[in-house]
């Protein structure tokens, strides 16, 4: 039996405009067969909510995403409690649930363990990727140049900077991979897209990235995982510097 979409006492202040702003949902043309449909969605749309661009609280209104979805609230809540099993999401009390932002040493030691895992990942696409899917990989930044600088084009870098590390997990063919990689996304995706732009990192970036596909298309395994792997380390380093005005 469904609950009544009554709430007792008063929502929390900006807590419907925050959850308005950060998240991006498309409703269902019919009802889903299955809960798993509901999860997927609001899934996806957490992990790509921008979460650590801000200080504000990030939260989630079961009642509004049951609308978005067009759906009941019976599957929005069971995926609501799949989500904070699975750390993406916290109750607070008295208050409604809200999105998790990780510590300073925790998105360090997230990074280092995407750093061992795309390593790999790299190795085997050096290893066994066919030079079509090795391709796909250099086609990412083959708009970058002298005239059409990443720093210049931010946003457009960016989605390909972030693009380029998922398909380095993606090409590795390796289920168990991307299976492993996919709860750290979330965090670790988001620091990416609010340090690219600082320090005129986008230039060491780029640099970064083409020696490590020059490396694959030579298929140095070695070399290409080292590369890959210092390269995520460089982030984490980065952060564990500069976090303090990143995380707090």
């Amino acid at each position: 039996m469904e609950t009544s979409d009554k709430t007792k006492g008063p929502k929390p202040k900006g807590r419907q405009d925050s959850s308005v702003r950060g998240l991006s949902l498309e409703s269902f043309t019919e009802p889903p067969a299955f809960k798993n449909k509901v999860y997927d969605a609001l899934k996806k749309a957490v992990t790509e909510m921008d979460i650590y661009s801000t200080s504000e609280p990030q939260w989630i209104d079961e009642r509004q995403i049951s609308e978005m979805l067009g759906v009941s609230r019976t599957p929005v809540r069971e995926a609501i409690a799949m989500l904070q099993r699975e750390g993406f999401l916290t109750p607070v009390p008295r208050k409604g649930i809200i999105v998790v932002r990780k510590t300073k040493r925790e998105v360090i030691e997230m990074i280092q363990a995407w750093a061992a895992l795309e390593s790999i990942a790299t190795r085997l696409i050096a290893l066994h990727a066919s030079d079509d899917e090795i391709g796909e990989l250099r086609r990412l930044f083959v708009f970058f140049d002298d005239a059409h600088r990443p720093s210049e084009h931010l946003s457009e870098y960016s989605k390909a900077n972030l693009n380029f590390h998922q398909a380095l997990i993606r090409l590795s063919g390796s289920p168990l991979l991307v299976d492993m990689t996919s709860n750290l996304l979330l965090h670790v995706r988001g620091i990416r897209q609010i340090t690219i732009g600082r320090d005129n990192r986008t230039s060491q970036s780029i640099i970064d990235h083409l020696a490590i596909i020059e490396a694959i298309e030579q298929r140095d395994a070695a070399k290409a995982e080292e590369l890959s792997r210092e390269h995520t380390l460089g982030l984490a380093r980065y952060v564990e510097r500069h976090g303090g005005g990143i995380l707090d």
